[in-house]
């Protein structure tokens, strides 16, 4: 394909986005792409769309989701108009549809790559900020857990008191199961953290859990390890309760990557930013 062919297609492409700034959404119409991708009859490019409804329903998505029906007035002459159908299409949308199109037009081709390209851009965004999340959600249950630990040595003076608690907490939460149980279960390496390889999910259960029993030691003036225990064991089988509800069993889900990995790629992602980016974040807003 020539690079002057190249250099029109995407610039059609990028200029037939649609952009809705306040609900963060992006967008094409299926009627601008028609043309574009070589069609002259809708009725032909419709049947393309049809198909690749139909991929995305065997993929497990929800068409709904990424097909949009809508329409749009078209002029007929004389200042006439009149109302045709058309789609409103994502990037996975606008995907589909050039995998089901025609592989002898070079448009058709392009746009392949070029929305196979799109899409696979966003999946690495959301996979980073959903590693950021858990990155975060881990770090703040660290902060939750000791202070439940200074709590416990503060009121009842044992050292071995606090994991002690932890460990029935782990074993309301999972559901009798104890926390070396799941770490054989979830295959955690005798010498790390459990919380080191659950889903953000569990993480978060965890550290609501810690939170409600902190907040309650204080408000109850609980002194005892036996009262402490209580407490901590109920709040973490209700928090257990609140996700079985949902269809959430904490035992059930499969282990995370260990979020020290995901430290250490995200440090290293870090690093590589250009210097000027690292300056601008480092900056404190004004006030």
């Amino acid at each position: 394909m020539k690079k002057e062919l190249i250099v029109k297609l995407h610039a059609d492409f990028e200029q037939l986005l649609h952009k809705e700034e306040e609900a963060g959404i992006e967008f094409w119409l299926a009627r601008d792409l028609q043309s574009v991708l070589g069609y002259d009859r809708w009725e032909n490019f419709s049947r393309v769309i049809e198909k690749a409804i139909t991929s995305c329903e065997n993929t497990g998505y929800d068409a709904q989701d990424h097909f949009l029906e809508t329409t749009k007035m078209t002029p007929i002459g004389k200042g006439a108009e009149r109302e045709i159908s058309d789609y409103m299409l994502t990037r996975y949308a606008c995907y589909l549809i050039a995998q089901n199109g025609d592989p002898s037009k070079e448009a058709i081709a392009f746009a392949q790559t070029y929305f196979a390209v799109q899409t696979r851009k966003q999946e690495l965004i959301e996979k980073r900020l959903a590693e950021v999340e858990r990155l975060s959600a881990r770090k703040k249950l660290t902060v939750s857990e000791k202070e439940l630990s200074g709590i416990i040595y503060e009121r009842v003076g044992d050292e071995k008191s606090f994991a002690r608690i932890r460990s029935k907490g782990d074993q309301a939460l999972f559901g009798g199961h104890t926390t070396q149980q799941m770490k054989g279960r979830l295959g955690v390496p005798a010498n790390r953290p459990l919380a080191d390889f659950l889903p953000t999910i569990t993480i978060k259960a965890k550290d609501f859990a810690n939170e409600i029993t902190n907040f309650n030691i204080k408000r109850d003036d609980l002194r005892t390890e036996p009262s402490i225990s209580r407490e901590h064991v109920r709040n973490n089988q209700e928090v257990r309760k609140v996700l079985s509800n949902r269809g959430i069993v904490p035992e059930e889900l499969p282990a995370a990557e260990d979020v020290k990995k995901i430290e250490r790629r995200l440090e290293s992602e870090q690093k590589k930013m250009p210097q000027q980016v690292k300056a601008l974040e480092s900056e404190e807003p004004e006030t």
